[in-house]
């Protein structure tokens, strides 16, 4: 009995470090899951994104997948709570080589990161985007971005995305 105890002992995942269990790394939780993301007013379904708590909590990654030609290609991000900044933390990566680095933070019931994103506006014109993610009271995240081609001083809209809690297909 006592090896069986041991075994599940050293089997069970170690406890979050103290930084990574902080209210404040709990405030994107809200992401985290299994969706499909069609824009704002449309039923068409134009990327599944499988959203993970990992490494004991301390990240969240972002798997996104988009379906069909009319959206481009897949990409993903890690982001976390840096306790010594006292903000979040984003890095996207896609499948055109393209990085981008945000960081921001939650107010209000919205998650808000900013970031220069290279091409953005076409080539060889950079853009600051502003990312807002939001629990909708019907459990869908709203996502939404502006883009800023002038240092922030002006705003356009960019997109707007429903994510709907889903069950993914296997992409192994």
């Amino acid at each position: 009995m006592l090896l069986l105890v041991l075994a599940l002992q050293a089997a069970a995942p170690p406890p979050a470090p103290p930084g990574c269990n902080s209210p404040e790394s709990h405030q994107w939780d809200f992401w985290v899951g299994s969706w499909e993301v069609r824009p704002k007013g449309a039923d068409q379904v134009i990327a599944h994104s499988l959203i993970e708590k990992r490494y004991t909590g301390c990240a969240i990654r972002e798997n996104w997948m988009p379906v069909g030609k009319e959206v481009a290609g897949g990409g993903g991000s890690l982001s976390f709570y840096d306790s010594k900044l006292k903000q979040w933390r984003q890095v996207w990566i896609d499948s055109s080589g393209t990085r981008v680095d945000l960081d921001g933070g939650f107010k209000d019931g919205v998650m808000t990161i900013t970031g220069n994103w290279a091409n953005y506006a076409g080539p060889a014109k950079d853009a600051l985007v502003s990312m807002h993610y939001q629990l909708m009271p019907n459990g869908e995240v709203r996502q939404w971005a502006e883009n800023s081609t002038d240092g922030g001083k002006s705003w356009q809209p960019a997109f707007d995305f429903y994510y709907r809690r889903a069950t993914l297909p296997d992409f192994k």
